[in-house]
């Protein structure tokens, strides 16, 4: 590990066992580790899968990023979040900035790095990448995401429902990510669209942690029953348009 750079880790999914080797050697050796959360003394996911890899007397900053659509509180807090860890990065300290997963998908990460790469040009990155709970979920299920020439679609939490329309008549594979408050919505999409009533629909909470929920059913089926639907922030849902 080298100083006067920042590493930013993935974290994988929530297993701690998933955490890649090269990620714990940073860890272990960082002086100050970075970790996002979504207000102030709220519990950081991405540390609670790596705190057993923290070495004592390594300092532990927790940085804010509100959850909010306000495009003006966000860019503030993505400016001063960078702004504190090149700081640390400057006065030659071992800094290591962590995320759920893989930093390169949907994370926390990305809109740090624009700031670094826009206002602390010194600041040299390198990025360790982490299982998602796509491929962990697949793995818990051994069902393959995608094989042949299916095309997968990979959506967040936030999306348009008529870009979803678009993307289920396109893709055979579609992955949710991140909120089941929206799976009900999701589910009236697929009815309408050109995925068959008897397609597979894999539904996940708080995948690779003690609190992990599976469950696998037909399209038709969950549609029949939306009041059993997940509605946890952290989930993740599959569906495989049968053929």
């Amino acid at each position: 590990m080298r100083d006067s750079v920042l590493y930013c880790i993935g974290c994988g999914p929530g297993d701690p066992e998933l955490v890649t080797i090269k990620a714990i050697n940073l860890i272990k050796n960082a002086d100050i580790i970075f970790t996002p959360t979504a207000r102030e003394n709220k519990p950081s996911v991405a540390l609670s899968i790596v705190e057993k890899y923290v070495s004592k007397g390594t300092e532990v900053r927790q940085l804010i990023f509100p959850m909010t659509k306000d495009i003006t509180r966000l860019k503030e807090s993505w400016k001063n979040n960078a702004n504190e860890i090149a700081e640390a990065v400057r006065v030659g300290r071992k800094a290591v900035y962590l995320t759920v997963g893989d930093p390169s998908l949907y994370s926390t990460w990305i809109y740090i790095h624009k700031e670094i790469q826009t206002n602390h040009k010194d600041v040299e990155v390198e990025i360790v990448p982490g299982i998602t709970s796509i491929f962990s979920f697949s793995a818990e299920l051994k069902t393959p995401v995608g094989e042949g020439e299916e095309i997968i679609g990979i959506i967040p939490a936030c999306y348009n429902l008529d870009r979803l329309k678009t993307a289920a008549e396109c893709c055979d594979t579609l992955v949710f990510l991140k909120d089941g408050r929206y799976f009900n919505s999701v589910i009236d999409v697929l009815m309408e669209s050109s995925f068959p009533d008897d397609s597979d629909v894999f539904i996940a909470q708080d995948v690779s942690t003690n609190a992990e929920s599976l469950q696998r059913r037909k399209l038709v089926d969950i549609a029949n029953n939306k009041n059993e639907n997940n509605d946890k922030y952290f989930s993740i849902m599959i569906a495989k348009k049968k053929k």
